[in-house]
């Protein structure tokens, strides 16, 4: 069996590869990995340089491929939105449905596709609820794609199956996601609150209690990076992904509340209330335990405090390569 993978030096695909070449389940495996901006030197991959616009690059790359993991993406740049999220997965199922090779595609999605916060749901978000994309290119593109990979098994009856995962954390991102001082990823504070009382929360290192339209506090779906890479084992190669789309996120949602009590009682950090105009919204993720046998394993304490925890090394410099 042969791999590609897109996305491969991202934070999902920098931690997938050592799983994945840990796992006794895919010994024997190769890997083969498109890489554009970043390249990864690795003894065990084999790398092609080029974009996924190309589409003879893309041709070129699936030879031999029985397995495709695309993981590539970028966020709000237009151009390049375009070339990974539209012509980059065309040219890649396009390769796929004709070669001799090809047994299964994997994409990863996102809860953009749904609205993430933006958009209300009156019942849990499941694998029929609607498609609402949010403002943006970046909702927009994991949109099609999710809808590229579908057609092309009622057209072509390929083997596609999708993961589609919320804001997927690793090391210190959470604590990140809820400062102040040096935001990782939304809502940007500038769009809540006057510049003086951010400058006032930074000083003090308080953490946000967000609520939502309603005035509850704010219930807003993320996933584990290493949750995320264990779905993607259990997906791999599995006959009960055929034709599926999962969620893949924690068991519950992160309840801004919890996590503002948690941190006052554990870390003794004072906490403010932040109106929003987003909505609360609940990834379900049971399909992906009926079906692969998939569970979770990090929950809101252990990602507050693992976030909390986590102490950077001297060469393991904090690189945001898009904002969330």
């Amino acid at each position: 069996m042969k791999l590609l993978v897109t996305g491969i030096t991202g934070k999902v695909g920098s931690n997938f590869l050592p799983a994945f070449l840990s796992a006794g389940k895919f010994a024997g495996w190769t890997v083969r990995a498109i890489c554009n901006n970043r390249v990864l030197e690795h003894p065990s991959v084999e790398v092609i340089r080029g974009s996924l616009a190309d589409a003879e690059l893309v041709r070129s790359a699936l030879d031999g491929i029985t397995h495709v993991l695309h993981m590539a993406a970028v966020k709000e740049s237009p151009d390049l939105a375009i070339d990974v999220g539209v012509k980059g997965m065309f040219n890649l199922l396009e390769a796929f449905r004709v070669s001799p090779t090809a047994k299964q595609f994997i994409l990863i999605g996102g809860d953009c596709s749904v609205g993430h916060i933006f958009h209300p749901y009156d019942a849990p978000i499941t694998e029929v609820s609607p498609r609402r994309a949010y403002p943006g290119c970046y909702a927009l593109t994991k949109v099609i794609e999710e809808v590229m990979l579908e057609q092309y098994g009622i057209q072509y009856g390929i083997n596609g199956c999708c993961l589609r995962a919320p804001w997927i954390m690793e090391k210190d991102d959470f604590r990140y996601a809820l400062s102040f001082s040096d935001q990782f990823g939304g809502p940007a504070w500038s769009d809540l609150l006057p510049e003086d009382e951010i400058e006032a929360h930074a000083r003090s290192g308080a953490v946000p209690l967000l609520r939502d339209v309603t005035g509850a506090p704010l219930r807003r779906n993320f996933v584990h990076v290493s949750d995320l890479v264990c779905a993607i084992l259990h997906a791999l190669d599995h006959p009960a992904a055929r034709g599926q789309l999962f969620n893949i996120g924690m068991n519950q949602p992160v309840d801004y509340a919890h996590v503002a009590a948690h941190l006052r009682a554990t870390r003794n950090l004072p906490v403010v209330e932040i109106k929003t105009p987003y909505h609360s919204n609940w990834l379900d993720n049971s399909k992906a335990g009926l079906l692969l046998n998939w569970r979770p394993t990090v929950d809101t304490q252990l990602l507050i405090d693992r976030a909390w925890d986590y102490r950077r090394a001297p060469d393991d410099p904090r690189i945001v390569w898009y904002p969330g």
